[in-house]
């Protein structure tokens, strides 16, 4: 009895660091997320967010590139659930450093982890583990013409 409890607690031990170092590299839609719920209830339609190469108005003043990096609690939810998620709290961040330096927009939106920049006017990267979720973005904050 005690041989076998020794060795289930060993191979669980041994298995242990795989289920937490999981880290699924996921390019997920914009469009589909900037359509749920959540994103219309939360972001501020008053700033305006254009990603990777996106036509954009006339640029009237830059305020600077600004980086973001939102992690989630990914335990019990779906990898694309708290992606979004994650994905949410990073323009809303890129939202209110905008409002806080004086801009109405937000352009050049791209993917930033670990300081790789992944540029795409339709899918965002999100990085998912056994526990948590991230994203990270990069954008310029600009007032544009309206």
């Amino acid at each position: 009895m005690k041989l076998s409890v020794i060795l289930l607690s060993l191979g669980l031990m041994l298995l242990a660091p795989q289920a937490y170092s999981r880290d699924t590299t996921l390019m997920l839609s914009i469009q589909d997320a900037l359509l749920s719920a959540d994103f219309k209830a939360k972001l501020d339609p008053n700033i305006a967010l254009f990603f990777g190469n996106q036509k954009h108005p006339k640029v009237r003043q830059s305020y600077g590139t600004f980086p973001t990096n939102k992690k989630t609690n990914a335990f019990n939810k779906s990898d694309v659930g708290a992606c979004r998620w994650a994905m949410l709290s990073g323009l809303i961040a890129l939202q209110n450093r905008a409002k806080k330096e004086g801009g109405n927009a937000v352009i050049n939106i791209a993917s930033y982890y670990k300081k790789n920049t992944v540029k795409s006017n339709t899918k965002f990267e999100c990085h998912a583990g056994a526990f948590v979720a991230g994203v990270a973005l990069i954008g310029k904050v600009v007032k544009i013409k309206k």
